[in-house]
Parts: C-alpha cells; sequence; structure tokens
C-alpha cells in the first residue's frame, strides 16, 4: 500500500505468484528506482565515453552494470606506466604500451555481457575536425580532463544543435574535482518528487464526499469504527464544517485547534489510530489544493507545441483551466490504518475518478499520443519538470555572474575558479617545465574576476592541492566521480529524477560537495 505503487487484492496476489523473467531478477533493484519505462531507455542509449583514464573508466563501470545498451570508448593513446598504476580497468604492466580504449574496454565488457562495448583508437581532435557528425550519433557524451581547447570545441558544436546530446565534462586534480551537464532543455516526466500528489480532501469529488457522508459513524461496532481510513474522516468533517461555516474551511489557528477537537471527539478511545491520523493530517482539509509553481510557469508559454512533452503540457494546461482547477487526480494512496477490504474500496474510488479524468484529460489532446505516454504523465502530473541548461564554460566568461557566488558559496567558487585557471593554464603557451606554481595559477583567477576581491584562505587552500597534483587521477576519486557521474548521466538517459543544474563541485579533502547553479 506503497505510495509510489499501491495495489489491490488481485493484482497483489498475482504479482506474487508471477516468476520474474531473469533480466528481472538480474536488476531487480535497479527496477525499483526506474522501474521498466527507465531500464528500456538506458537499454536503448549510446553513450560515448572520450578518454579512458581512471575516472572514465570508473564512470563506464557504473553504467555498464545497470545495463547501458552501448558505449564508445574514445581514447588514441597508449597505456603508460600510470595509467597502469591507477586505473583498475587495465592489466597492470602487461598493457603497457598498447591502446588505452582496447585494453580498458576488453576488461569493461566482462561486466556484463549484454552491452554493446566497442573501442575507438582515433583522435578525438582529428574527428572534431573532419567528421565532426560523428559526436551527434550517441544519446549522452562523457569527457574526462579532455584538453581545454577541444573540450570547447565540443561543446561548442553540440551546443549549436538542439537536438545535440547533453554532454557531462568532468574535470579533477588531485582530490578536487567538478563536473558540468550541458544540456538545452530536458523533459521530466518521472520525477520522483518527494511532494506527495493531492487527494483532494478539500474539494473531494463527489463519489468520495458521497461515500464519506454515507458512514454510520455511531451504527458501527468498535472493530469498523477504529479502521475507517482517515481520507472519510476528514471528508466527513469538513463537510461538516463548511456547512456550519458559510461554506469556508477553517481559517484561523484558534479554528483548526476547534476542528482538530471536534474530529478528535468523534474516537470512542484513545486507542484508535485511524483518528490519530485524521487528527495529524487535517492540514490537508483546509490546505486548498492549487497548481504546482513550477507547472505554473510552464502554463505561461503559449507557443504553439512541437513535442509530444509540449502537447502533454498545453492539454494540462487547459485540464487545470476548468472547474475545480485542479491538476488530474492521482489514484495513489498513502499507507494509512484501515482494514484491508476499506482501504481497497477507498482505493477503487480513487482509481475509478482517476480514470474518468484520464480520459477527460485525453480529449483535450490536439495529436495521437501513446495511450501508456499520457497514463504515465497523467500519474506524474504534479512532478513533470522542464528544465533549462547553459553551455559548459559560459559562466567563466560572465564575471557578473560568477562573482556573486563568492558571497554565498565561498568554498565552491574558489574550488571552481582554481580548476578553471588550471584549464587556462594548460591552455596558455608554457612558461617552465612542470606543473603550475600558485602565483601562475592565482594570476588566472584574477583574469576570470578581474577587479573582485577573492577569498584568500579558500582559494589559497584550492590551489594548494592543484598545484601538489595538477595531473593526478587517484583511485579513491576515480571511484567518488564514478557513481556520482554515472548517476547523473542515467537522470540524463532514463528523464527520471532531477539531474545537477550546474556546476557540481567536490572536494575530498574535506568531503564536502557543492552546486553553482549555472
Amino acid at each position: 500500500m506503497s505510495l509510489s505503487g499501491s495495489q489491490d487484492l488481485e493484482s497483489a496476489t498475482t504479482a506474487i505468484q508471477s516468476r520474474p523473467d531473469n533480466k528481472t531478477r538480474r536488476y531487480d533493484r535497479q527496477l525499483r528506482l526506474w522501474a521498466a519505462t527507465g531500464q528500456s531507455a538506458l537499454e536503448s542509449a549510446r553513450v560515448l565515453v572520450i578518454g579512458a583514464t581512471a575516472t572514465a573508466t570508473s564512470i563506464l563501470k557504473n553504467l555498464v552494470l545497470p545495463g547501458i545498451g552501448h558505449f564508445t570508448l574514445l581514447d588514441h593513446a597508449t597505456v603508460s606506466p600510470a595509467d597502469a598504476g591507477n586505473n583498475f580497468f587495465l592489466e597492470g604492466s602487461s598493457s603497457i604500451g598498447r591502446n588505452r580504449a582496447e585494453e580498458a574496454v576488453r576488461l569493461l565488457a566482462e561486466l556484463n555481457d549484454g552491452v554493446d562495448a566497442r573501442a575507438d583508437t582515433r583522435d578525438v581532435a582529428e574527428l572534431l575536425a573532419s567528421d565532426p557528425s560523428y559526436f551527434l550519433g550517441f544519446t549522452l557524451i562523457i569527457t574526462h580532463n579532455l584538453s581545454p581547447v577541444l573540450l570547447t570545441r565540443l561543446s561548442e558544436l553540440l551546443w549549436a544543435k538542439p537536438t545535440a546530446p547533453p554532454l557531462i565534462p568532468v574535470r579533477s586534480a588531485g582530490f578536487l574535482a567538478e563536473f558540468f551537464v550541458q544540456f538545452h532543455s530536458h523533459e521530466i516526466i518521472e520525477s520522483h518528487t518527494e511532494t506527495a500528489p493531492s487527494l483532494r480532501l478539500d474539494t473531494p469529488f463527489p463519489t468520495l464526499l458521497e461515500a464519506s457522508r454515507a458512514l454510520d459513524l455511531d451504527g458501527m461496532d468498535s472493530t469498523d469504527h477504529s479502521h475507517i481510513p482517515f481520507v472519510y474522516l476528514l471528508v466527513r468533517a469538513l463537510d461538516g464544517w463548511k456547512t456550519a461555516h458559510d461554506g469556508l474551511p477553517p481559517q484561523t489557528s484558534e479554528e483548526k485547534r476547534e476542528f482538530k477537537a471536534k474530529l478528535n471527539a468523534q474516537a470512542r478511545s484513545v486507542d484508535e489510530e485511524n483518528f490519530e491520523e485524521a487528527v495529524a493530517q487535517a492540514y490537508r482539509a483546509w490546505l486548498p489544493t492549487t497548481i504546482p509553481p513550477h507547472l505554473t510557469e510552464l502554463f505561461k508559454d503559449t507557443t504553439p507545441p512541437s513535442t509530444v512533452f509540449g502537447h502533454l503540457i498545453a492539454a494540462l494546461r487547459d485540464f487545470t483551466e476548468r472547474p475545480p482547477h485542479v491538476l488530474p487526480l492521482s489514484a495513489a494512496l498513502p499507507d494509512m490504518k484501515s482494514d484491508t477490504g476499506g482501504y481497497v474500496r477507498l482505493q477503487q474510488l480513487y482509481r475509478a475518478q482517476a480514470a474518468e479524468e484520464r480520459k477527460q484529460f485525453r480529449e483535450l489532446l490536439q495529436v495521437p499520443i501513446d495511450d501508456a505516454v499520457v497514463d504515465l504523465f497523467v500519474k506524474n502530473a504534479h512532478g513533470v519538470q522542464l528544465l533549462k541548461g547553459a553551455r559548459y564554460g559560459v559562466l567563466d566568461t560572465e564575471p557578473e555572474k560568477l562573482g556573486p557566488h563568492l558571497g554565498g558559496l565561498v568554498r565552491e567558487a574558489a574550488t571552481h575558479l582554481a580548476l578553471s585557471a588550471l584549464d587556462a593554464w594548460k591552455s596558455s603557451p608554457p612558461r617552465q617545465t612542470g606543473g603550475p606554481t600558485t602565483d601562475e595559477l592565482r594570476e588566472h583567477v584574477v583574469a576570470l574576476l578581474p577587479g573582485v576581491e577573492l577569498p584568500d584562505k579558500e582559494l589559497s587552500d584550492a590551489i594548494g592541492e592543484i598545484v601538489r597534483a595538477p595531473t593526478a587521477d587517484l583511485p579513491n576519486v576515480a571511484a567518488f566521480l564514478g557513481g556520482i557521474v554515472a548517476q547523473e548521466a542515467i537522470k540524463m538517459i532514463t528523464k527520471q529524477y532531477i539531474p545537477v543544474n550546474g556546476y557540481c563541485v567536490i572536494d575530498l579533502v574535506d568531503t564536502w560537495t557543492g552546486v553553482i547553479a549555472s
């Protein structure tokens, strides 16, 4: 009887009796996170990873295990002794001198025989120059410590085409790292929001109101009385309150306390947990059912829709313009104190009303859309999102946007600036052999934010770590990045959950993460 997937007795029994297939058993845990729709999207995805570094292969490991459909690892470099020492997907000294992509793909492919794995030994610079369309044939592209010049060319190529795949550039140095998700717009139907859909207790639909009014509380025995779902109790109590108060719900704090007291007085004993639930959930009765602000903003765009998602949003806007001006009802119910029969009967009321409202919603659609997509959209209508993204690197070219982050996100901004300074140093003419100096990186930071007072301690700490290990791809940092970046990649591929929208900055010296909005 969970909020995410309530069942009646027949469907629950059928689910228990059915035997899961091999794929369901293999991916059981992740299917609980993103269901069959997410797994299908994952298995249809084509991911390009540029650079067979320890971090890149760790990211790939966390995409291969859940069953990504295809990945290509693009790298023309050969395995060096340093690579052999820090990359778990190379076979030590026996891999030295061989192509990094081929060696890593051979071992990554062993993790999941259902994944199509390919090594591409061409040079990314040559591909960008001779065959830029190559990069448009993937669902998602991930890079790690790619040359700043090449990364800029790649991000500009992808940004120039709204239909191009999202890009996740990852950069790390020692125990510091950050990544960014570049996309134009990102449609999310299954956001898995923690905000539960409205039960519509303030504006109950006719069959719910009728069932609540029909309850004979005085004539029930003690067992039935103690198992009335709180939904009925609140709808009935609010109906009586409105009758005595000119159709208005409780308004003031005093009236709300009075409402709870009258509700509590109906309990026959202190052991009736359903009445305790009703009192605890009483706010749902007077809290008006409204349209979430993020949807209100989406509804303001009256441009004729050109995508399936756009048509769904347009129909949703039209639906909410009809009385009682609410979103389509969700059939999902939370757990509550009740006997099985009472809960199922309540669920049947919600399911019947939800089915009727889905039918009304379909009638508002201007183009044919698959029923399964419509059902999924209506079920998750309260949490659908349309995110607007930005191009990678633009923040560093706009001091007026980057500077204010120093006022609130000091550590995050200082670490981001230090990593950007390292990229700038890599792109500038070499001044000496070896890595950058503290003074050189500070010069580049000042160039990024001229005339802005910089946080000395935080910036010094970040620059110090980068000077100590400007090229180090540490196994423990690679493992952490492998998990967190793969998580965001899966969000983008499945179009479920809310991805990071900005720079996710990571400091494993002091063990914190933060996000700088783009």
